[in-house]
């Protein structure tokens, strides 16, 4: 395995390398979940991670400057997972003319809603960064976890309108044996407070069911509003939707996801569940889709 730090290298190793490249950006504190991407991404001739703590999809009052740097124990998790070259740029190379001058790179619509609601230039801060990998690594395919979904669906939706050659497969979320989402800040968690992250998932498995056995949609969030309160959580919202494309279902919709975001402590946790509506209001069937690790 390779490192490279600079553009100049990174593109002295593209010009040697094949076509087929499957691509997995990260910020790092690198876990089995991002392991999981690469052995996606093995699929291909070549595999090329990428690790930049990105600055621009930080708020003002977020968690950037303690975000974890594990430089070390990554590339080490990396070489062992069969990894051909990671990139490990300078904010200069990702942004030389600093982060005020940058060309901006925006999903409208997509990135307003929900987890964009409550954390305002977010999504733009990662589309543009990605964009600009994309644009650096120019691999054959980007690999990304659905635990992030809405971040999933909006890459890939940015890629389509860009037309660029790139393919974005979402792989499913890895998780704890108790069912809560791995993520690089569940190391925040106090010992209490991972006693009840599980939880999330829990209220979001149950909304689920209940959609799928006729529950309206707006009811099932309610209920799992409440759920979540009384469990601890301060919710920034629950809410289902139409798997495609994040809109509010209609009633003959049947792939669905519900999406929650709510914190624990100084924590922020976020989680989703995809299923299947095949019934309505007659006891209809659910088919559960995430995967548990």
């Amino acid at each position: 395995m390779i490192v490279v730090r600079t553009l100049g290298e990174w593109l002295k190793y593209r010009m040697q390398c094949p076509d087929d490249i499957g691509f997995v950006p990260t910020m790092g504190g690198l876990h089995d979940g991002h392991l999981a991407l690469v052995g996606a991404a093995r699929r291909h001739a070549r595999v090329a991670v990428s690790i930049y703590v990105n600055p621009l999809q930080f708020g003002p009052q977020e968690d950037f400057a303690a975000y974890p740097r594990t430089e070390e124990a990554d590339c080490a998790r990396l070489a062992q997972a069969g990894v051909d070259a990671v990139f490990l740029p300078a904010e200069a190379a990702i942004y030389p003319h600093g982060r005020e001058q940058h060309t901006e790179v925006r999903v409208p619509g997509l990135s307003e809603d929900l987890c964009g609601r409550y954390r305002p230039g977010h999504f733009e801060g990662v589309t543009t960064v990605v964009a600009r990998l994309l644009g650096v690594v120019r691999p054959r395919a980007c690999y990304m976890g659905k635990k992030d979904y809405q971040q999933w669906r909006i890459v890939t939706r940015m890629v389509a309108d860009l037309m660029l050659p790139v393919t974005v497969t979402g792989i499913d979320t890895v998780r704890e044996r108790d069912g809560l989402a791995l993520s690089t800040r569940n190391t925040y968690l106090s010992t209490a407070e991972r006693a009840r992250a599980p939880g999330l998932y829990e209220t979001l498995t149950q909304a689920t069911a209940q959609v799928a056995a006729g529950m309206a949609p707006a009811d099932a969030e309610a209920a799992g509003m409440r759920r979540l309160v009384a469990l601890g959580f301060v919710p920034d919202y629950l809410a289902v939707r139409r798997a495609a494309d994040l809109a509010p279902p209609a009633p003959d919709d049947a792939e669905l996801v519900a999406l929650a975001a709510a914190r624990l402590g100084r924590t922020r946790l976020i989680d989703n569940q995809e299923f299947r509506r095949t019934g309505r209001g007659d006891g209809g069937h659910w088919q559960g889709c995430a995967k548990a690790g």
